[in-house]
């Protein structure tokens, strides 16, 4: 039978191979048009920088780090150049469309990238594959973790109906501390006072927000504040979160192998997590039937454990912990009961023109049976 046709992107090519093609037009390479001159900058983009790269009296900003360095963003092949150019916290490649960079002050889409959909699409494949998982017709949606917590989410048509779509979020949290934070202006003094105690006084913590609002790099800096004593067992659906502790034992979950079986997810990590003696608790993110076990971890003695939760405001989230305990087969009362014993203190961020910040504490109530949220 005929060999079936795989588009491999010349970047992959070995050497030998590459020189065979040498007199022919370059088809199957991303093409950085005008790639020698530097687009013309304006003030939304100064702006940004700014907003990305440094604080007022020349302080450090949130999302601005040496976290990874230029020679582990080598595993994003062709896009690694637009990974180190500036304090890059988002890459994204809508197939044939562009490629858009977002250096905290939202997306940008860079004139320098061009590349065909069968290109994307065996840049997603061989991603997808460094990070130990795979990605087809199957299974069009994946994420994965590369070195050092870069993480790459890729979606295949037809799930895609504008070709194949790369999510690549840089982590740029390693080693701020949380009185770095409040200095780069993320939360005020009161705050960070008040949270170093919370983590002091084994508070279970529960950080709120949108996506890209600074979830992970808050929960980071408030983790590194646990006593060194402490075993911290930490749990997610794909590795992002890198603390400043050293003990830390982190769990990660396992996608289906291509028979279908073999699939692992975090309720049943946090199960075996239960029998590992952990001293704090933590689930990266909470979106799933998982909820239950940590709910009823935290409910039998796990004080100091935390995580995170996808919502748009601090009055959203006992609707999103309530959606999310349907999936397991909870009801909204109970819910409501075990959350209010659970969290002691909610964390909900936001991001207003490219700067992330604490928006609001609070504490879980019942009101009428049905949770409820009151800012403290």
């Amino acid at each position: 039978m005929p060999t079936p046709f795989v588009a491999v992107p010349s970047w992959e090519l070995e050497a030998g191979e590459a020189s065979r093609i040498v007199e022919q037009p370059d088809p199957v390479s991303p093409r950085r048009a005008n790639h020698a001159v530097e687009p013309e900058p304006d003030a939304a983009s100064d702006a940004s920088r700014a907003s990305s790269g440094s604080a007022a009296g020349g302080r450090p900003s949130v999302g601005v780090d040496a976290g990874v360095a230029a020679h582990e963003l080598d595993a994003l092949g062709p896009l690694a150049e637009f990974a180190t150019d500036g304090p890059v916290t988002d890459l994204f490649v809508n197939g044939e469309a562009g490629l858009w960079v977002d250096r905290g002050g939202g997306a940008e889409r860079d004139p320098r990238w061009t590349a065909t959909e069968a290109e994307v699409r065996a840049l997603a494949v061989r991603l997808i594959a460094r990070g130990g998982r795979h990605v087809d017709e199957a299974t069009p949606a994946v994420d994965v973790r590369l070195a050092r917590g870069i993480r790459v989410h890729a979606v295949l048509p037809p799930l895609s109906s504008s070709g194949t779509l790369l999510s690549i979020r840089i982590p740029r949290v390693a080693g701020f501390s949380l009185a770095a934070l409040a200095r780069a202006g993320m939360l005020d003094a009161e705050r960070e006072q008040a949270l170093r105690r919370a983590v002091l006084e084994r508070k279970n913590l529960l950080v709120s927000g949108a996506g890209g609002t600074g979830k992970t790099t808050l929960l980071g800096a408030l983790l590194a504040e646990a006593p060194h004593r402490e075993r911290i067992v930490l749990l997610e659906d794909v590795a992002e979160l890198r603390l400043d502790h050293p003990h830390v034992v982190a769990l990660e979950a396992r996608q289906a192998n291509l028979e279908g079986s073999g699939r692992i997810a975090l309720d049943v990590l946090l199960r075996e997590a239960l029998r590992m003696r952990p001293d704090r608790l933590v689930v990266g993110e909470c979106r799933g039937p998982e909820l239950r076990e940590l709910l009823a971890a935290l409910n039998t003695g796990h004080d100091g454990g935390a995580g995170t939760l996808h919502a748009n405001s601090l009055d959203d989230v006992p609707s999103r912990l309530e959606a999310l305990g349907t999936t397991a087969g909870m009801t909204p009362e109970a819910v409501a009961r075990q959350a209010v014993s659970a969290f002691d203190l909610v964390v909900h961020l936001e991001r207003v023109d490219g700067r992330r910040r604490v928006a609001q504490v609070g504490r879980f109530a019942l009101d009428g049976g049905r949770l409820a949220v009151e800012p403290c």
